[in-house]
Parts: C-alpha cells; structure tokens; sequence
C-alpha cells in the first residue's frame, strides 16, 4: 500500500491471469478498499447477517388458540375445590402456554453507511494480508465448472474458501462456480463483509473496480489441447481398426459360401431304389 501523509490514498493490488501469469500490479483509490479495520463494525455487520438469517417461525398456542374450554368447569362456590374458569387454562393439561415463542423477525437494520465502512474495512484486512487478488475479464460464452475448476487450480486456490466478485451479473460465471463448494461467486456490488469474511481469496473481476483488462486465460492450456488431440487420433484409429477388421469378415464369409455351394451341387442325393 502506498500513503502520501498520514491518509492512505491509494492502495496496489496485485495482478494476474487466469492461468497466474503475473501482470503486474494495480494502483486502486483508497475509497476501494482502504480504511482502518474496525472490528465493532465487522462485528455488528456479521452479527446482523446471521440474525436476518433465522427463520423466526417457531410458535406456541395462547388459550385463546385452543380448541374447547368454554365452559366452565365446575360452579364457582360449593365444591370445595378451587375455582376454575377453563379447562384451557395454563395450569390444566393440554392448556394454553404463558408467553411461548410467536413467529418474527429476527432482522437487524444496519446503517448503509455502517454497511459500506464494514465493507471497506473487511477488503482491506484481507488486502493487508495479500489475500485480495486482481483477474482479467472473465469471458465465458456459457456456464462450465470444469474450467472455473481448472483456474482456482491454477491460482492454487482449490483447498481455500474463494469468494469471485464479476463485473454485475454474469450468469455464466455464476452458474460455473455454483457447484464448487469452497467458491462463490457474486457481484461486486453485493457483497457484503460478512461475504468477505467468509473467505480467505477475494478474487476481483478488473472492470468490477473500474479497470479493464482484456481476457488472457479465454483459451484452454496448450498441454490440454494436445492430450485431447492425442486421444481424438487414439479414438480414431481405433475405430478404423474395428471397421477394416469387420470388412475383412465379410469377405471371407463371402467367399466362403460358393465352395460350399458347389460342393452341395456335386454330390447330388442318389434316389433310392425300389426293392422287388
């Protein structure tokens, strides 16, 4: 990071390919990223996340909600017993509960500026610790896990919890990554530091921050290539061997019937003779 007083203005983030060929590094305004880490905010904005998060439907039914009671049990004076009002009541079996749990909202509302600070100060830690990494554009013309796969392996990422921030919303990328357990995939717009601190790889998409880098990974590796060409050719001689194969069958078999066939003709079946 670089700092002109004693007020971070700009922060250097480093670059590289889809296939981790570095591409230098990328100067980004500190309004990005920068920011002192307050852990209250981090805090309160985890803790608001995961409360928003419950369902809240748990309940319980009141008298008032359940079924019979409406006499009233015995007379008022008399019996000697106490007086009792419904068989519904709280101290009867099978009666009403005194404050259970009613459905609601377990939902706790964050300030957005208390939301962007938090953000701001979740990218930075992890920018302090050189988990916060800059990709070319990703161009993916349709969804395939496979390759998104093959990039966090590149980029050594595969046993570490990936969080991929696209440039808005890219179907395709999103749709790639959904599969894979320790990857997710959002845009960048809508992360939040919960979402940040969830992973331990912030991997950004360049024009996501405002820069734009041309796609450098848009092809397959030259080694994958060969390997598919090598088996293609294998697949292919294969089955020209079958066919030559099946082909030399069929001549033998057809050469075959006409020997027999004469010598059926040669031998004629001799007639029996009548005995006198």
């Amino acid at each position: 990071m670089t700092a002109q007083g004693n007020e971070e203005t700009t922060v250097t983030l480093p670059v590289m390919s889809q296939t981790r060929a570095p591409a230098g590094d990328l100067v980004v305004p500190a309004a990005v990223v920068a920011g002192p880490v307050r852990e209250h905010l981090l805090y309160e904005m985890v803790k608001s996340q995961l409360a928003s998060r419950r369902a809240g439907t748990s309940a319980a039914k009141t008298r008032h909600f359940v079924r019979g009671g409406g006499k009233k049990p015995w007379k008022q004076k008399g019996t000697g017993r106490a007086r009792q009002g419904s068989i519904r009541a709280p101290n009867w079996v099978g009666g009403g509960t005194v404050f259970g749990p009613i459905p609601r909202s377990y939902a706790q509302y964050v300030p957005r500026q208390v939301r962007a600070l938090a953000r701001k100060s979740a990218l930075n830690a992890r920018a302090r610790s050189g988990a916060v990494i800059v990709v070319d554009r990703f161009a993916y013309e349709r969804p395939q896990t496979s390759r998104m796969a093959a990039m966090l392996a590149r980029l050594e990422m595969s046993d570490k919890k990936v969080l991929v921030l696209t440039n808005g919303v890219n179907e395709n990328v999103y749709l790639s990554g959904r599969n894979l357990p320790n990857a997710q995939v959002m845009p960048w717009t809508d992360a939040s530091a919960y979402h940040v601190l969830w992973s331990d790889v912030v991997v950004i998409e360049a024009p996501a921050i405002g820069h734009e880098l041309a796609p450098v990974a848009d092809t397959e590796p030259e080694a994958k290539k060969t390997d598919k060409k090598k088996r293609t050719n294998a697949k292919a001689d294969k089955s020209e061997k079958r066919t030559s194969a099946k082909a030399e069958k069929t001549v033998k078999t057809k050469a075959k019937k006409p020997a027999a066939a004469k010598k059926k003709t040669a031998a004629p079946k001799a007639k029996k003779k009548k005995g006198k």
